[in-house]
């Protein structure tokens, strides 16, 4: 019996070594959760950016309804109004 239980393990670990390789080397296996893995960190990170993009953006919606002085800085650099008055000299 002894010489079956030691027969087990050894039979264990082929199959488990066998199987490792295996999914290492299978483009659906160990590759494939590498690459989706890393593909959602990457999404996650962008997912990130854009909120704190949408955040800014929704902050500076907020000025523009409620700061006559952020209104006034969109109306200049957006649109290029200048007050009456006011000389404009373009430096290129």
């Amino acid at each position: 019996m002894d010489w079956m239980r030691q027969y087990g393990w050894r039979l264990a670990a082929a199959v488990s070594l066998i199987l490792a390789v295996v999914s290492a080397l299978e483009p659906r296996g160990f590759r494939r959760h590498a690459r989706l893995r890393s593909q959602a960190e990457a999404l996650a990170q962008r997912n990130t950016q854009l909120r704190e993009e949408n955040l800014r953006l929704a902050r500076e919606v907020e000025a523009l309804r409620s700061e006559p002085a952020a209104i006034e800085r969109a109306a200049r650099e957006e649109l290029g109004f200048v007050k009456p008055g006011e000389i404009v000299i373009h430096l290129e």
